[in-house]
Formats: structure tokens, C-alpha cells, sequence
């Protein structure tokens, strides 16, 4: 068979890589061939861009141009450009996006195989993972496969007499180790390469050339018990036209001999599923909840999950219907616990996410998925709050399992909830007030209180959203939208309180955290209002400072019966406040992006220029402890930050991500 015709027989075993939904593991997953592959195939793994097929005598890699991923996903995500395409008179800046019409994928496979190897070779799968993935797709029944087993590790026995070969991955690399039992002959193991532009050996590597990049195979560490210690041996690979062999030195024929090449992909990154992260957080145990979005079918949930099927959705853009899907990863990063789909007929997606100190989940999102029939909507234990409409706020507690709801709510007006501004893809594109990055829409927090209330801050565009149980603000302040913040009971079968919180301007809440010192709740956002509720006498800055939006900071108390301080925090630029945390002595910290001139207070350490700012404030308002700026010297901001925290020895932690600088 020519390298062309398994190429295309491979690719299309392989083209699951977009249309899945895989996370990335700490570990690949090595699945077995039921009948859904290729028949020469044995067990897959999916590559960050491409996959890996293990056959019985050797295996193939298929890779993709990772230029083409690039605008693959440039397609599937738009291109609002990080940390802040702001608006000007000219508009937000754009660049050229390729269209589904014209996109090509170029892709390359080449194939290696052991040379007179035994037909005899047993494949011995090992290291099983509890789920299993199932293969459902197409017409052609013959393809649909179940059950299909997902191991860490697969051996090849007796490849050659008394040598076995090893398919393994470590710390996230795909490596295949050689074993030369007693008996077995070094000279014997013999590599073909087919299918491959370039063979050679530089600094005792191997690379491998194909159209798309190339691939490194790393000096072979080798070695062996010698007198119960693991001796290194001397090995180096030998190279005939495209034939590879090992030259061993100094090794005992009595002893077994471990060859352990590990294969870099050195010129691929990025991610090549069909699955949008959102949200993460850890569970008490050191095991991490990723939460994100799926397009289809093909998630690998697990077997007794919640909701192990794709609910369907509306095309709201090219992109496709798409549900919340949630994994659980054992704290080693190694296994996957449980993984499950989360919707109903329309579209959801999670904002953020924490774990209580029993290992259940808490979610919060949005959902439009509204139908006369309850089975089709978003899945929740009591009856919705308020009009059914656009998209509502929901907040979902899973059990530590990933098995059952504990509680859920979907709570909402006849407007836009939970959608800070408008959606990532609608029209007009570019900057307006509280929404300036990529994925600003998705803003919001959840988080749980000492007595496991659950609590989230958010925004609406609703005048009739269901405010109850507080005095802060009973009705829409103006504008496109306020902010909301709401407080349930742990299981969420009751609403402690709701409201509003906004001007005249459009508000939106972003992120909430409570003082440790008091219990008192502070909230934080972006504001484009002059007359935010609040006492905002002696506070940092007590008025609007200028430009398109302020970043904000209000006080109030843990029941909703007031708000006790709120203090704007701008510049002439635009400002906003994307993160809020608490050290042990009740300090409030802010982090934020400004295009304006952030001010500098009392901090050895600035960045002339910087766009990102990080502050620590008294905690009634009324001053920055400290305040800095860093990113490089720019007119707008470098990072969109995404994440925040601030330790016990009050040293402090931003991470987001980066784009047109």
C-alpha cells in the first residue's frame, strides 16, 4: 500500500479530531479499534495536532499544518483581538479572517515499521481508564462502534524473538520504549520510515521532515540492571537510506536492555478539538473540574454521568449548537473521574465554577434553551424565576461524581441575562463600554460563602429581571444594562436575595469576593453610569473619571440590606475591574485593565506605559495601600486577564492571555 492510500484512510479515522470534543490530558489515551478505524489500525491517540495509529508491526503519525489551525480556529472563534480591540473613530481593529469556503487543512502522514518482525506479536493493552468512547457517526451503520476501551499503555510482545515495544507517554510526551529481553538480539530491530520528505540524524537526534513541520525522535537513553543498578548504556542511532538501527555498546547479553527513543512534535502547538474552555477550578482533594463548551456529540462523558448525550441547540452563528460540558481530572492530572454534558434545547455555556469543601460543583452560566417541553429545557430542580426570554442566568450544583443534581436554578427577564453587552459573534463587532476583549461577554462569578450559600455576580439587560429579598435596588437603573447580584441557599432551593445594581449608564458586575475579616460582600465591574448607588463619600474616587467606562468597587452587606461604600476606579481611559481578592487581613486587591494614565502608589516595581494594573485598597475604599501598572508600553491593554489570586504571605498572582500588541 502506497503512503497515499493509508494517508487518506488514516485521515479519515483521524478527522474526529474536529469534530470531537477531546480534552487535552496530562497523559494520552490509547483507544482501542472496534471496527470504527481502518482494520490495519489497532489503538489511536489523538495528538495535539493529528493522531498516532499503533498497527501490529509499527505505527503512523498523521500531522496537520499548524498554520492551518491557526486559521481553523481564527474561523471557529472570530478575531476580536486580546486584551482589547478598543473603539476609535475608525472602529475595533481587525484582521483578515479566512472564510469556510476557502479554508484547506494540509495535513502529512508518514509510516514506521519494524522490519521482519514476527507476525506473531500480541498486543497487550494496559493502565484502563473507567470510560470508555463510543463512535456513532455517519450513515454507514458498519462504523458505529461502543464501548470502545481507553488504555495509558500498550505493549507489543515478541515483536522480534524475546524483544517487546512499549507505547507510553510521559509528562505529556508520546514515547515507545524497545525491550531486549534475554535472548533477544540487538542487531535485530530494524525502523523503516515510509512516507517521510527528509531522514537524518543531527546531535544524535533523529528528524524526521514532512510537508507540514518536522518531528524529532531524541537520543535513544538506554540502559540496563547491571548488579541491580540501572547502568547507561551507549546507543546512537544508524542510519541507512530509511532504515534506523541502534548500535549498543558495552551492554550485558544476559541482562535486558531498554531502548527509550521519545518522539517531539517540535513544530506543532495549540489545540485541535472542537472544545471551548470557560472556566476551571480545583476540588478539595487536588483534582480539577474543567468547564467549557461542546459542539456535538463525541464528548467523552462517563458512563453514569448526568447527562451523557448532546442536547442539540440553535445556529447562532456558524460555529454550531453547543451545550456545557464539564470534566473532572483525578489530581495527578493523569485520569479522567467523570466528564457529562450539561443543557437543554438551546445554547449554555459556564462562566465560573468552585467546588465546596465536600468535592460538588457549583456552575454558573447562561442558557437560552426555552420549550413548552420540559424535558428540552435547561435541566433545573425547581420551577424557572421569572419570564422565559433571550438568555437567562443559571447556577447548577453537581454532586462530586458528576452523577446528579444537588440543586439548579435558571433566573432571568424577558432580556439579554448573563450576556455582558452582546454575544462573542453579533454584529456590529468591536468595543462598547463593559464588553472590549474576546470573551468579555462570558463574564461572571460564582462563589460560596462559609456557610456554603452560593453567590454570583453578573449582569442584565432585562427591566423586569425578579429582584427580591434587598434593599439595594428594586428597579433597572438605565442604560443597556446593570449588574445583578444574587445569594441562594446551598442547594438553591431558595433565593436569599436579588438585585439590581446599576446608573444611568451600562453596568455590568464581574467579579464578587468577601472580606474574611467582616463577612462583608465587595463586588467589582465596569460602569459607563455617573450616578452608581452607593455611598461614595471618601472613597478612592468618589465621581465618573472619564472615557468610555469606569472599573468599580462597592461594599455591602452579606445580606443584601444595603450597600455600605462604592468607590469608581478610572482614569480618563477606559478602565475596567476583571479580578477582586482578599488577603487574611481583610485587605481588598483589584487587577484590571486601563488605556488611561494608571496611577503609580507607593510600589517599588511599575512598567512606564503598562495597561494592566494591580491595587490594594483600605478596606472601607478610602485609599490604595499600593498601586502598579505592567505590560509593556501601549495604547491599549496587552493581556485580557482571566484569573486572579492573592496567597497568605499577601503575594499576588494575574494570568490571562495575550494578542495584538
Amino acid at each position: 500500500m502506497t503512503i497515499l492510500k493509508f494517508f487518506t484512510a488514516y485521515l479519515l479515522g483521524s478527522i474526529l479530531l474536529f469534530g470531537l470534543a477531546t480534552p487535552a490530558t496530562a497523559q494520552l489515551q490509547f483507544i482501542e479499534n472496534r471496527g470504527q478505524w481502518d482494520s490495519k489500525v489497532n489503538f489511536k491517540a489523538d495528538i495535539q495536532t493529528g493522531a498516532f495509529f499503533m498497527e501490529q508491526k509499527g505505527f503512523t503519525v498523521l500531522q496537520h499544518n499548524v498554520k492551518d489551525l491557526e486559521k481553523l480556529a481564527a474561523l471557529a472563534h472570530g478575531d476580536l483581538p486580546a486584551g482589547g480591540a478598543e473603539s476609535s473613530t475608525s472602529g475595533a481593529v481587525k484582521k483578515s479572517i479566512p472564510s469556510n469556503k476557502d479554508f484547506i487543512l494540509r495535513s502529512h502522514a508518514y509510516r514506521v515499521s519494524f522490519l521482519d518482525a514476527q507476525k506473531g506479536a500480541v498486543a497487550s493493552p494496559d493502565k484502563p481508564l473507567p470510560t470508555y468512547n463510543n463512535y456513532f457517526l455517519g450513515n454507514d451503520k458498519s462504523k458505529w462502534q461502543g464501548n470502545c476501551k481507553i488504555y495509558q499503555a500498550v505493549t507489543y510482545k515478541n515483536m522480534y524473538p524475546n524483544i517487546d515495544v512499549r507505547y507510553y507517554t510521559d509528562a505529556g510526551t508520546l514515547k515507545y520504549d524497545i525491550i531486549v529481553r534475554p535472548g533477544g538480539n540487538v542487531n535485530d530491530i530494524s525502523l523503516k520510515y515510509e512516507g517521510v520528505d527528509k531522514l537524518e540524524i543531527k546531535n544524535k537526534e533523529l528528524v524526521i521532515g514532512t510537508s507540514v513541520g518536522e518531528v524529532k525522535e531524541l537520543y535513544p537513553y538506554t540502559y540496563q540492571l547491571q548488579k541491580g543498578a540501572r547502568q547507561t548504556l551507549d546507543c546512537k542511532y544508524v542510519l541507512t537510506g530509511n532504515v534506523v538501527r541502534f548500535k549498543i555498546k558495552d551492554y550485558l547479553p544476559n541482562e535486558t536492555i531498554v531502548i527509550d527513543p521519545t518522539l517531539i512534535f517540535a513544530s506543532f502547538t495549540g489545540s485541535s478539538t472542537d472544545n471551548w474552555g470557560y472556566t476551571a477550578t480545583p476540588g478539595p482533594d487536588g483534582s480539577l473540574f474543567a468547564g467549557g463548551i461542546s459542539f456535538g456529540s463525541g464528548y467523552p462523558v462517563s458512563i453514569g454521568a448526568f447527562d451523557q448525550t448532546f442536547n442539540g441547540g440553535i445556529d447562532e452563528d456558524s460555529n454550531g449548537p453547543y451545550d456545557i460540558a464539564i470534566i473532572k481530572f483525578s489530581p495527578d492530572g493523569v485520569n479522567r473521574l467523570f466528564a457529562t454534558y450539561l443543557g437543554g434545547s438551546g445554547n449554555e455555556q459556564p462562566h465560573s465554577m468552585i467546588c465546596d469543601g465536600a468535592g460538588n460543583l457549583v456552575i454558573a452560566g447562561r442558557s437560552n434553551s426555552f420549550s413548552p417541553d420540559p424535558a428540552k429545557n435547561y435541566p433545573t430542580i425547581l420551577p424557572r424565576i421569572g419570564p422565559a426570554g433571550n438568555y437567562d442566568i443559571v447556577i447548577t450544583k453537581l454532586n462530586a461524581t458528576g452523577t446528579a443534581l444537588l440543586g439548579s436554578v435558571a433566573i432571568g427577564g424577558s432580556g439579554a441575562d448573563g450576556v455582558n453587552i452582546r454575544k462573542k459573534f453579533d454584529t456590529p463587532d468591536g468595543a462598547e463600554t463593559t464588553r472590549r476583549n474576546y470573551g468579555d461577554d462570558a463574564r461572571s462569578e460564582v462563589l460560596l460563602d462559609g456557610a456554603n450559600n452560593i453567590l454570583v455576580a453578573s449582569c442584565t439587560q432585562s427591566s423586569d429581571f425578579p429582584v427580591a429579598g434587598s434593599s439595594i435596588q428594586s428597579s433597572f437603573g438605565g442604560g443597556k444594562q446593570d449588574g445583578v447580584i444574587l445569594k441562594f441557599n446551598p442547594d438553591l432551593s431558595a433565593r436569599i436575595f436579588s438585585t439590581f445594581f446599576g446608573g444611568n449608564g451600562s453596568d455590568a458586575c464581574f467579579v464578587l469576593s468577601i472580606n474574611p475579616a467582616t463577612g462583608n460582600l465587595y463586588i467589582a465591574g465596569g460602569t459607563s453610569s455617573s450616578d452608581l448607588p452607593g455611598d461614595r463619600v471618601g472613597v478612592v474616587y468618589p465621581g465618573f473619571q472619564g472615557g468610555e467606562v469606569d472599573g468599580f468597587v462597592t461594599q455591602m452587606r452579606p445580606d443584601g440590606s444595603g450597600i455600605i461604600k462604592t468607590s469608581y476606579l478610572g482614569t480618563i481611559g477606559n478602565d475596567l475591574v476583571y479580578g477582586l481578592q482578599f488577603d487574611k487581613f481583610g485587605y481588598p486587591y483589584v487587577t484590571g485593565t486601563t488605556t488611561g494614565s494608571w496611577p503609580v502608589t507607593n510600589a517599588a516595581f511599575s512598567s512606564q506605559g503598562g495597561k494592566q494594573f494591580i491595587a490594594k485598597m483600605q478596606p472601607d475604599l478610602s485609599a490604595f495601600v499600593y498601586s502598579t501598572v505592567f505590560g509593556t508600553n501601549s495604547t491599549i491593554p496587552n493581556i485580557s486577564i482571566t484569573a486572579f489570586l492573592v496567597d497568605r504571605c499577601q503575594n499576588v498572582y494575574v494570568s490571562g492571555w495575550g494578542g495584538k500588541f
